[in-house]
């Protein structure tokens, strides 16, 4: 743990979505996690207690909707209703993943945009302010009629590829259309250029890669995205950048959501890495030998002190260990 927070008045709290984040986010900070229990009725009613006073308090509850996403995020909504009941001072919803955050729009006909239902859910509930990680799109921030902290993860990765010196002779490359920002972030980190790869996604969680826009070829390539779902997507553009005649295939994500056959389908495939953070809490069947995890824990905890003292989180959009370069 770092040094001990001087100030009793901010508590943080861990649900049971990744309470090894929490720690770190808490250990960052230089607080005890806060006492509570999370526990079910015979039903599975969710049933939780705040062990604890936090009247008066700035609470900060850590939480990733991911999966059991729904059980997740009921968990919050209920933590968010027994600590505005308990009178704390603030209520900080910190979702390192925040779950339904692919539904931001109507695609088709009648269809929900249940990321604006969460983010009125987490309200009504009674939280404050919330801190996000690389929302899925960033407009979901508009979703919210109270404070967002959007973090991102980029700066982290970065430090990762200058660290391994695998920026060297890189080329930062998109999946599809919709991440080519998300890419031109990392590679102002890299100072690399950005290649694109155009596909068509005939459905979902299917996609047909068509060409590459960018030269490639002699370079090792980064492959950047926010999550990584089934892998259909990153697997099939890995190839297509070998194909291309790139020397070394590299993944990263910040959300390494790896549901279905994710796993499988990157141990089979050109990718020499796959970097991910440590957003959503993976079991041990998922921790392959390529993929890295880099912890976001020092920079939420840091966001958490900068928010609680009234401090600008702008300094951690930067690159942490490079800024100089």
């Amino acid at each position: 743990m770092s040094e001990q927070y001087n100030d009793s008045k901010l508590k943080i709290f861990a649900l049971n979505s990744n309470k090894p984040l929490a720690q770190k986010i808490a250990n960052a900070v230089g607080v005890p996690l806060g006492r509570t229990s999370v526990d079910r009725f015979s039903d599975g009613e969710i049933r939780i207690n705040i062990e604890e006073s936090i009247r008066g308090c700035d609470i900060f509850i850590v939480q990733s909707t991911s999966a059991p996403v729904n059980d997740n995020l009921m968990e919050l909504l209920i933590m968010i209703d027994a600590l505005r009941r308990a009178s704390a001072h603030t209520i900080n919803a910190v979702i390192p993943y925040y779950g339904y955050a692919r539904q931001d729009r109507k695609a088709r006909s009648r269809e929900p945009i249940t990321a604006k239902l969460v983010a009125d859910m987490l309200e009504k509930a009674g939280c404050d302010r919330v801190i996000a990680l690389d929302l899925h799109a960033a407009q979901i921030q508009g979703f919210f009629d109270i404070p967002v902290d959007h973090l991102m993860g980029a700066p982290l990765l970065a430090d990762y590829f200058m660290t391994k010196g695998i920026d060297k002779d890189a080329v930062v490359v998109s999946p599809d259309h919709g991440g080519v920002t998300r890419a031109r972030k990392l590679a102002e980190f890299l100072k690399a250029p950005i290649a694109i790869i155009d596909k068509r996604r005939p459905k979902a969680n299917v996609a047909e890669i068509m060409n590459i826009i960018g030269s490639v070829e002699g370079k090792k390539c980064i492959l950047i995205d926010d999550m990584i779902d089934t892998a259909g997507t990153i697997t099939l553009a890995a190839q297509a950048l070998m194909d291309a005649g790139a020397t070394e295939v590299y993944a990263s994500a910040t959300h390494p959501v790896l549901s279905g056959p994710a796993i499988e389908r990157i141990e089979k495939s050109p990718i020499k890495e796959l970097i991910v953070t440590d957003s959503i809490n993976l079991p041990k069947e998922k921790q392959i030998d390529k993929l890295i995890q880099i912890s976001v824990g020092p920079l939420i905890g840091d966001a958490i002190k900068r928010i609680h003292e009234n401090k600008p989180v702008s300094p951690l959009f930067k690159n942490r260990f490079h800024s100089d370069n």
